[in-house]
């Protein structure tokens, strides 16, 4: 019986983020495929790698990628397979040594997984909580991380060097918005993350609410400014910066609130309330492989059978590095003025 198989991308709802050759090919008859996805953030205590294999099926019978997504064993290898970490150091020549440091990589199994493509609630993945053993390039040192996963006579490989440093920061302290219709814009500022090549910045405005006397609960309304490569974005006295519009806040808050008024002091509606530091920024950076594995194959299609970018050897997929940061800032006191003049009910605590 000839045996086809069928790729399903792992990363199919990443949005936001020089195709490496390999000697695999899909249409071929039935070959075990490895499948890796992993992306090293040492803001995170636990780094997770995903090593799976490529749905297969028989050719007598169609086999659908999603509904096979949800079976754990045509997705998991039996048992663990041998998969470790090595750390190199860059030497004379540009070329790149191991320094001794190995990272083995066990396996564990999450119990509370949402549903979704793939199996859950329980799935196997391959992980390790040695990020301080990750060093971020600097200066005068540059180091690189390369995956090996062994699988039977085959050797699966992949490396990343690791984005971060202590210099990445938000330079922002404060944001202002206007709820007057504006074209005016205002800047996040922001300083570089060693080994990133593209960023992406969200942020959040938090409040609380309070219905008719009832207790207040926690609300939320969240505003993205997008990816961005290093080559998009601007700086200004050597920091990066993201641009968004002063009007956006009052316009998130008008979807959201609409006409669920008004505070009126004897008899109480709706009342709301922020704290000193209401906006949180959430930053992220991504590694080039990322970059190129979200540009490459979202321009074609997460849904291919066949990935147009891998830099994965021997198999499919992405092993890369990203980090997130974030923090509470607060608003102008224009802001604040603005928010307590409009009839949404906003009380200074």
């Amino acid at each position: 019986m000839k045996k086809l198989f069928v790729y399903l991308s792992l990363v199919a709802g990443l949005v936001g983020f020089n195709a490496c050759s390999t000697d695999v090919d899909l249409y071929a008859n039935y070959k075990d495929i490895p499948v890796i996805y992993g992306l090293l953030n040492t803001s995170e205590d636990t780094n997770y790698v995903r090593i799976n294999r490529a749905f297969s099926g028989s050719n007598e019978s169609h086999i659908n990628a999603l509904n096979v997504a949800l079976i754990a064993d045509s997705c998991n290898y039996p048992g663990k397979l041998n998969a470790y970490i090595v750390e190199y150091k860059q030497g004379y020549g540009n070329t790149y040594h191991p320094t001794g440091d190995t990272l083995k990589l066990d396996t564990i199994t999450i119990r509370n997984k949402q549903e979704g493509i793939f199996y859950s609630p329980d799935q196997k993945v391959y992980f390790t909580t040695d990020k301080d053993k990750f060093a971020n390039n600097n200066g005068h040192t540059n180091y690189k991380y390369r995956l090996f996963v062994f699988k039977d006579n085959d050797t699966i490989s992949a490396e990343t060097s690791i984005v971060g440093g202590e210099e990445f920061k938000i330079a922002t302290y404060s944001l202002h918005f206007t709820s007057e219709p504006s074209e005016k814009s205002s800047k996040i500022k922001f300083t570089s993350a060693d080994n990133a090549v593209f960023y992406d910045l969200e942020f959040f405005f938090n409040y609380h609410e309070s219905v008719n006397g009832g207790p207040m609960v926690d609300k939320q309304v969240s505003y993205s400014c997008g990816s961005k490569s290093i080559e998009e974005l601007n700086t200004e006295n050597s920091l990066f910066f993201f641009t968004y519009s002063e009007n956006i806040l009052f316009n998130l808050l008008e979807d959201a609130i609409g006409a669920d008024t008004v505070y009126d002091v004897n008899h109480p509606n709706v009342v709301r309330s922020f704290d000193k530091y209401p906006i949180q920024i959430k930053l992220s950076a991504g590694a080039n492989e990322l970059y190129n594995y979200i540009q490459v194959n979202s321009q074609s299609g997460f849904s291919q059978t066949v990935p147009d970018y891998t830099n994965v050897s021997g198999g499919y997929g992405i092993f890369s590095s990203r980090i997130n940061i974030t923090k509470d800032i607060q608003i102008s006191a224009g802001t604040q003025k603005d928010l307590y003049r409009k009839p949404w009910g906003f009380v200074q605590q």
